[in-house]
């Protein structure tokens, strides 16, 4: 495809039109789109409009805040989109607080386009989801073949995990931990993984979004094991909040905290980018339900012990 002109504003977008091969059809990309560090030299064309430092309290009211006031929680630079004149645009259309929403590109592209480009937005709920994203991103970007290869390759180092871990008689309870406070369970896809891993998820929702949820879940629940993989944050960020989470009692008295099974992810990088490394994603899960029999090279650096 000729002068073909990309520009993506979620992270995992970026991840995958690099995995395709198109890194250097990208001219721009999302203020959170840091992998390859490659990606790292491309103009920046959105922001928060909050202030992302604080704690999980905090940061969670802002979000609030600019949700109840404006509709949304980013901008987009309009003077560097009208600068890069993009052919492709990737968005989704999947969660305000995640990433750009269709509604800001499109409000974007009618203010300072007069081209017309192509708008892929994804919405990814499932592995399924995602694998259909990445093919439909694929085809609209003239290279319906590679999507497929890539699709067949996670697909098949996803199988090898699932087939290892299916037939294991004893299988953790686990928590997955999306947001500390207020707590919320991970669902969308990570249960799924969860599972392939072979782990028992008992609080999260396949397919859907986790709401807030009262923390005696959490303490009725009592895992034997509880990862933490906040959106948005990696391992730093993560464990000073665990820090101040585990001052309270409710937390001190679970079962995984007292017996050393509390796991700290990088949450930003894997289990929250609906991309090629959720593979990585259920790597990180088995090497931590079951370090006797996988170890993919994660620790240290996808996640650690708390």
């Amino acid at each position: 495809m000729a002068d073909r002109r990309i520009l993506s504003l979620i992270a995992s977008s970026t991840e995958t039109v690099c995995a395709l091969g198109l890194e250097a059809d990208l001219v721009g990309r999302s203020h959170e789109c840091d992998f390859p560090p490659s990606v790292e030299r491309l103009p920046i064309c959105s922001e928060p409009k909050f202030d992302i430092h604080g704690s999980s309290l905090e940061i969670d009211q802002r979000v609030k805040d600019a949700l109840r006031d404006a509709l949304s929680v980013y901008r987009v630079h309009a003077d560097v989109l009208k600068a890069l004149q993009p052919t492709h645009i990737i968005t989704q259309d999947q969660c305000e607080v995640c990433a750009v929403s269709l509604k800001d590109v499109e409000a974007a592209v009618c203010d300072v386009l007069d081209s017309s480009p192509k708008i892929v937005s994804l919405a990814p709920n499932s592995l399924e989801d995602i694998y259909a994203g990445i093919l439909e991103m694929a085809t609209s970007l003239g290279v319906a073949d590679r999507g497929q290869n890539l699709v067949r390759d996670m697909q098949s180092r996803l199988k090898i995990i699932g087939e290892q871990y299916s037939t294991i008689s004893q299988k953790p309870s686990v928590v997955c931990v999306e947001w500390i406070d207020p707590f919320m369970p991970a669902g969308i896809w990570v249960p799924e993984l969860v599972s392939m891993a072979g782990g028992n998820d008992l609080l999260g929702i396949p397919n859907k979004h986790t709401p807030v949820v009262p923390l005696e879940k959490l303490i009725e629940a009592n895992p034997d094991k509880i990862v933490v993989r906040p959106c948005g944050w990696g391992l730093k960020k993560t464990r000073a909040e665990m820090e101040e989470a585990l001052k309270q009692t409710a937390w001190q008295s679970l079962r995984a905290v007292q017996s050393g099974e509390l796991y700290l992810t990088d949450g930003n990088h894997f289990f929250n980018r609906p991309g090629p490394r959720v593979v990585e994603s259920a790597e990180i899960l088995a090497e931590i339900f079951h370090p006797e029999t996988a170890d993919y090279g994660h620790k240290g650096i996808g996640w650690e012990r708390y």
